[in-house]
């Protein structure tokens, strides 16, 4: 089940800067694992040719270049030099994006906007420049990578990355209802609280650099006791991306312990 061969998948954000494993990391692996090519693409090139090298000593097969998602000629560039490299584009995963601290009366005008760039007009221009590629190919699984904290305040003051990633979801379900009879889907996976890489650079935002209270209280705000990891999202988006979910489309899949159905 969800093999992925001769398929290829664009993926955003691909890389880790630190070591272990982020979210674009473990989707990249994951999905070469199942047969998949992987066209990846981060700011950091040296990230991003990690996650190339992981896949190339498996056996897999891995193109990656430096891109600013959030700039419409990069993001044309790189569609192009995917296609010139794999000649299609089945499967596009829109991972990239930036959490921010503070509310409206904190946070600077500039801080706001690039923070509705780096979350949502990055999926905004990807699309654009892949939907009309998988309509004509009669094909694709887009899967965009938002948070719960789209749907719940979570205990940070982001008022920049809620209100983006809470407009990831309806973009995407609004755009898969206009793209459900093309032969394309669109669909999110919503993670919670997961222990990744990230994880210290939040807890220098948010904690004032107390990582070990930080990465604490993140586990007691799950009710599962504890908080997922990278994998518990790429296996996710795995069942998106696959055939498996052919009649999937326009949903947000929830990866977070059971955090927005408890009141704690």
């Amino acid at each position: 089940m969800f093999k992925l061969d001769g398929k290829v998948a664009l993926v955003t954000g691909c890389g880790t800067m630190e070591e272990g494993w982020g979210n674009g990391k473990a989707i990249s692996v994951l999905l070469a694992r199942q047969g998949a090519k992987i066209f990846g693409v981060d700011l950091s090139l040296e990230a991003a040719q990690a996650t190339q090298n992981i896949i190339e000593k498996e056996g897999g097969d891995a193109t990656v270049m430096p891109t600013n998602v959030t700039d419409t000629v990069e993001v044309k560039q790189m569609v192009d030099a995917c296609l010139e490299k794999y000649g299609r584009i089945d499967i596009l995963i829109n991972n990239v994006g930036r959490s921010e601290p503070g509310g409206p009366v904190e946070m600077s005008e500039q801080t706001w906007g690039d923070q509705l760039d780096v979350n949502v007009t990055s999926a905004f221009l990807t699309c654009k420049h892949v939907l009309p590629l998988m309509e004509k190919q009669g094909s694709g699984s887009v899967v965009n990578i938002s948070s719960v904290a789209g749907y719940r305040y979570i205990g940070k003051p982001q008022v920049g990355y809620a209100a983006a990633k809470a407009a990831l979801m309806q973009f995407t379900k609004t755009t898969a209802v206009i793209y459900a009879d093309r032969g394309v889907r669109l669909n999110c996976v919503a993670p919670g609280l997961m222990f990744t890489p990230l994880v210290e650079r939040l807890a220098n935002k948010y904690a004032k650099g107390d990582y070990e209270g930080f990465v604490a209280h993140r586990h007691q705000q799950v009710p599962m006791g504890r908080m997922g990891d990278a994998w518990d999202v790429a296996n996710a988006v795995l069942f998106l991306a696959a055939d498996e979910s052919r009649y999937v489309t326009a949903q947000t899949i929830v990866v977070d312990g059971g955090i927005i159905s408890a009141t704690r």
